[in-house]
């Protein structure tokens, strides 16, 4: 007997908000006088963000691809965030009550700037600028997602590392009162990603605090992210409460789990599998076919040169 499930992401087209629909209502706001407006500029984003989903404005960009989106609900429906449980539908469910204002982020290791910052002294409101990114997942499913944020290197250049800064650590929330996917074993808490110096510093690598012209919704990892877009979303942290400067290599959540299976550098290859399956394709939320998954995840001609001379199936 077969028993059709219903996805989390799958919504009625009723339900489901067009990239079309989206614009334009921006820019219907925009002329009532209801979008933020240049004076508002200065405030801080906490200020503004008085709830989770608040709407955000940001600066265009031109780094974006010219897939659909991704229908809203899906984005915000159907999301690994193990600290909320394994299924896909869980950080929607159980995410809702987590706390993110006040927020800090802890800045320390070889930096010229440590110390302890409020959500607000991270992100300038006025530098947001809106970047339509693919999102590729190490189970062979994508997204297209218009995130917002600010480039990583801005704040990077800000805090001033030393030369003995080869890596960035980052590290998520781990508070098992809010947490309940935290009582089980599945990976060593807290959760732990990094970066080589290179890659942080490419201007690709966002600094995420909102998609889809809102502020991050908690299953998203509000109220601040990392967006990676040609490495699988593992490396896309979320909830960012640390961020280290280092010398050596960080051990990452994934790769103490399972080093064959989630290497560091995690850069989305279509020639190199997960051992239980094949990354040659990968299926888009909200569609049938399958396609081919792209080098790099589609952005090869921005980042390949990172990786040159580097053996990719060894550094995978």
């Amino acid at each position: 007997m077969h028993y059709q499930i219903k996805k989390p992401w799958k919504e009625k087209e009723a339900n489901v908000t067009p990239f079309g629909m989206y614009r334009n209502r921006r820019e219907i706001l925009k002329s009532l006088g209801l979008v933020l407006g240049a004076g508002l500029a200065a405030k801080p984003l906490s200020a503004l963000a008085i709830s989770q989903g608040e709407e955000l404005e940001f600066k265009p960009s031109s780094y974006k691809v010219k897939d659909d989106l991704t229908p809203f609900d899906a984005v915000t429906g159907y999301n690994n965030y193990y600290e909320f449980g394994t299924d896909k539908g869980d950080p929607s469910r159980y995410a809702s009550g987590l706390k993110t204002e006040p927020w800090t982020v802890i800045i320390e290791g070889e930096v010229t700037h440590p110390g302890t910052y409020s959500f607000e002294d991270l992100v300038p409101l006025a530098a947001l600028e809106e970047r339509i990114y693919r999102l590729r997942c190490v189970e062979a499913w994508s997204m297209i997602i218009p995130w917002i944020g600010i480039p990583l290197n801005t704040l990077i250049k800000r805090m001033e590392p030393t030369s003995r800064a080869k890596y960035i650590q980052f590290e998520t929330l781990a508070d098992r009162r809010q947490m309940r996917g935290l009582r089980m074993p599945v990976l060593d808490w807290p959760y732990v990603e990094g970066l080589r110096m290179d890659e942080a510093m490419h201007p690709l690598t966002l600094l995420t605090v909102g998609l889809y012209g809102k502020t991050l919704l908690p299953q998203n990892g509000a109220p601040i992210r990392l967006v990676v877009p040609w490495k699988y979303g593992f490396k896309s942290i979320k909830s960012i409460v640390a961020i280290r400067f280092v010398e050596e290599q960080p051990e990452t959540a994934w790769f103490k789990a399972a080093p064959r299976e989630y290497g560091f550098y995690s850069n989305v290859n279509p020639r190199v599998n997960h051992p239980r399956w094949s990354q040659a394709t990968e299926r888009r939320i909200g569609e049938f076919r399958r396609r081919k998954t792209l080098m790099f995840n589609g952005y090869g001609d921005q980042v390949a040169s990172l990786y040159k001379g580097m053996n990719l199936k060894k550094f995978f």
